[in-house]
């Protein structure tokens, strides 16, 4: 018996060499065409850095209402009384255009009940008092560059209230910029920008 179990021993130990000399015979042969690349394993991502967020500038040529409107020096405050909604400035738009000049076409908007106002440009008054008829009045304005704010104030409200105006902006071509309508009540006023580029 013991003989059988050293013969099963010395075989085992025979084929354990076996298999290790196996081993270290066998190894890869490298490729002859030049083509063929050792391939290497990736490296591992580095992690991903988020870019700083882009802070927009805001436009110069824009203007916000909200912070126009505080100017309590240039701007009549918005009346709090209940039902009456015309007691309040109000904001037609910022425009932009590349041209030199502008012209503002004006007229009362409804019932004509002799509606005046008067026209600034850029705080300085360039139309002191118009009376508003059904007719088109106009002002032709040279344009500075950057903002070209045109306030418009009811110097009263006619035989109707509110003061009722109809406004259109041209470029210097003739072409439409703006065209809107106001309901204000005395000493409000509304607002245009034109921003030049």
């Amino acid at each position: 018996m013991k003989r059988i179990f050293f013969a099963i021993s010395m075989i085992g130990i025979s084929f354990h060499n076996y298999a290790q000399e196996l081993d270290n015979k066998f190894k890869t042969i490298p490729s002859k065409d030049p083509a063929v690349k050792e391939v290497i394993p990736p490296k591992e991502p580095s992690p991903k850095v988020n870019p700083p967020a882009v802070i927009e500038k805001p436009d110069p040529l824009v203007v916000n209402p909200e912070e126009l409107f505080k100017n309590t020096q240039i701007y009549k405050q918005e009346a709090n009384t209940p039902g009456i909604f015309y007691r309040r400035n109000q904001f037609l738009g910022n425009f932009k255009t590349k041209g030199l000049t502008s012209t503002i076409r004006y007229r009362d908007a409804a019932f004509v009940d002799g509606d005046k106002i008067k026209v600034y440009l850029n705080d300085k008054v360039i139309e002191p008092e118009v009376s508003l008829d059904g007719e088109f009045k106009s002002v032709k304005i040279n344009l500075v560059q950057g903002i070209n704010k045109i306030d418009i104030e009811a110097l009263n409200e006619g035989f109707a209230s509110p003061n009722t105006a109809e406004f259109q902006v041209f470029d210097d071509k003739g072409l439409v910029i703006s065209s809107s309508e106001w309901n204000v009540g005395t000493g409000y006023k509304a607002v245009i920008i034109i921003g030049k580029e």
